[in-house]
C-alpha cells in the first residue's frame, strides 16, 4: 500500500509541477507570481521531478517552438515526423538539452517573458544532482517495494518528467477527439482527464493557447485550474484575465 501511495504521489505531483509551473506559467504566461514564489516553484518543482528535473526556461521555449511549428517538420516533437514514442522522446530530449545549453538558434521572440534561474538549472539538472535522486528512488523501492515486479515501475519514476511529455505530445496527437477543426492533429485524448490533470485536453489548448483552463466541454473538468483559481483567490499568483 505504501508503495502504490509513492507511486501516485510522485505521479501527480511531478505532473503538477509541469501542468502549473513548466507549461501555464512559464510557456504561456497565463498568470503571474512574485519572483520569491517562482522560485518557490522552482524548488518544487525540482523536489517533485527529482532526477528528471526540467528547466522552466529550456521547457518553455521547447513548447513555445511546438506551437509555432506543430506537426511540421521543426516541431520539436511531432509523431507525425517520428516512427514511434521512444524515437519522439529522444528527439524531444536532444532539442531540450540544446536549449538548455543556450545550443539551439531560437528566434528572440520564443525567450521574451520567460522565467530565469540558471544557475539553479545547472545544479538540479547537473548529471551528480540526477545521479543522487536515481539513489533516492532506489533507496524508496528497496524500503517500499515488496514484489520483484514492483521495480517495474523504477525507469517511469527515474524519467518521470519526460514520460508526462511523452504521453501528450505522441498519443494527444494520435488518438482520441477533436472539439475543434485544427490545421494540426491535436487531440483530447481523454474525455475525462483523471490521469495527466487537464493535459490530455490537448485540442482544446491548441484552440485557445492562453486560456488556463483546459477543459471546454460540461464534462471535461480540469483538475489543475480550480487548484489556479485558488492560488489566485490568496494572492500567490494573478491570473492575467483577473
Amino acid at each position: 500500500m505504501a508503495f502504490f501511495l509513492f507511486l501516485l504521489l510522485h505521479w501527480y505531483l511531478s505532473l503538477f509541477s509541469q501542468t502549473f509551473f513548466l507549461h501555464r506559467y512559464a510557456a504561456h504566461s497565463m498568470f503571474q507570481m512574485h519572483r520569491g514564489w517562482e522560485r518557490f516553484f522552482y524548488i518544487f518543482t525540482w523536489i517533485t521531478q527529482g532526477s528528471s528535473y526540467l528547466s522552466p526556461y529550456a521547457y518553455g521555449v521547447l513548447h513555445r517552438l511546438h506551437h509555432a511549428h506543430t506537426d511540421t517538420e521543426d516541431d520539436p516533437h511531432s509523431p507525425s515526423f517520428e516512427p514511434g514514442l521512444f524515437p519522439l522522446m529522444f528527439k524531444t530530449w536532444k532539442i531540450y538539452n540544446a536549449i538548455n545549453t543556450d545550443q539551439y538558434p531560437a528566434e528572440e521572440k520564443y525567450l521574451k517573458n520567460l522565467p530565469a534561474w540558471r544557475s539553479f538549472d545547472r545544479f538540479a539538472g547537473s548529471d551528480l544532482m540526477r545521479i543522487i535522486w536515481v539513489l533516492i528512488y532506489a533507496g524508496i523501492y528497496a524500503l517500499l517495494a515488496t514484489s520483484w515486479w514492483m521495480w517495474l515501475f523504477f525507469p517511469i519514476t527515474c524519467l518521470m518528467g519526460p514520460v508526462h511529455g511523452a504521453i501528450v505530445n505522441y498519443f494527444a496527437h494520435k488518438y482520441g477527439y477533436r472539439n475543434f477543426r485544427m490545421e494540426d492533429t491535436s487531440r483530447n485524448f481523454l474525455p475525462v482527464d483523471i490521469l495527466m490533470m487537464g493535459e490530455s485536453y490537448h485540442n482544446n489548448h491548441h484552440k485557445y493557447i492562453s486560456r488556463p483552463n483546459f477543459g471546454y466541454r460540461w464534462f471535461e473538468i480540469d483538475p489543475t485550474y480550480p487548484v489556479i483559481l485558488l492560488l489566485d483567490k490568496i494572492g500567490i499568483i494573478r491570473l492575467q484575465t483577473s
